[in-house]
């Protein structure tokens, strides 16, 4: 699937809250440092994972599920196998009426979860990761000599 930059960058733009379903406290695993990074862009990112309920990350309480976040979230990111989705959407949509986007990490696609958020009006991203559109959109991996095809005048 490819999704357009300007979709992308509007959600990466827009959304300020993050619920992270699957981060680990692992600081190798890449549900970490993905959240790691987006926290330190200034989102909100509220950590989900039962096995470490409680514990603190980023300045945020672990949470035990979606419908333990007392909070308005605007995307939920996903970092569980591809089969454990749509329980997830699910719980996501009756928690959050107003949330805009389900994010599946990369490898993980689900097109019954897809079409379950679709259907309710919010945007889904499949088998992508935001640290890494954000990166590549907003200018940093240029640093590292990688061709992003967006064009900028930032140095």
């Amino acid at each position: 699937m490819r999704y357009p930059d300007s979709l992308l960058r509007r959600i990466l733009t827009e959304t300020k809250v993050i619920a992270c379903v699957g981060v680990s406290m692992n600081q190798v695993r890449p549900s970490y440092y993905v959240a790691r990074y987006l926290s330190l862009k200034g989102f909100r990112v509220i950590p989900v994972n039962p096995g470490h309920a409680g514990k603190m990350l980023f300045g945020e309480t672990i949470m035990p599920d979606l419908s333990s976040i007392d909070a308005k979230v605007d995307m939920v990111d996903i970092f569980r196998r591809s089969e454990a989705v749509p329980p997830i959407v699910e719980e996501a949509l009756g928690a959050f009426p107003e949330l805009k986007t389900v994010w599946m990490q990369i490898g993980v696609e689900n097109a019954e979860a897809a079409a379950m958020a679709e259907d309710r009006g919010v945007t889904v991203i499949q088998n992508l990761c935001p640290k890494m559109e954000y990166q590549r959109l907003f200018g940093e991996l240029r640093m590292g000599g990688f061709n992003t095809g967006v064009i900028s005048s930032k140095l």
